[in-house]
């Protein structure tokens, strides 16, 4: 993930949020300070400390997901369509968020074309089995 034409050194805080196939939402937030040339990426940029995680975590807007309701549990039982983030840049580190800066929208996709699924049902144990093509 990348924000670029930000103020240089300019404080945003990025928010993710999902919602599963029951309804339930599902966020997550970092604060992040962009470099000297107002671009911001995840990849090089560490998360600042107050938000779900904090250190370089490319990854964590989605792992740090959290459900808005306590103990509930994400579900997605069709792995043929995608899950859908929504990206959300504001301004400062603030709580409430700043002004919203950016947003975007993100599918996460669980197979790939081509991809087989292959039931498996042996005692007790009921998986399933994804074969890459």
């Amino acid at each position: 993930i990348t924000v670029q034409g930000l103020s240089p050194r300019q404080q945003v805080t990025l928010r993710t949020s999902l919602q599963d196939e029951t309804g339930e939402l599902f966020q997550a937030c970092a604060r992040y300070q962009a470099g000297d040339d107002g671009e911001l990426d995840l990849a090089r940029c560490p998360a600042l400390p107050g938000g779900s995680f904090s250190g370089l975590e490319p990854m964590g807007l989605l792992w740090a997901l959290q459900p808005q309701k306590p103990f509930r549990c994400m579900v997605k039982r069709d792995m043929q369509s995608p899950f859908v983030l929504q990206l959300e840049v504001f301004e400062g580190h603030g709580e409430p968020p700043g002004r919203l800066l950016a947003q975007a929208q993100h599918e996460r996709a669980f197979l790939r074309d081509g991809v087989r699924r292959v039931p498996v049902r042996e005692g007790r144990i009921r998986a399933t089995l994804f074969l890459p093509p």
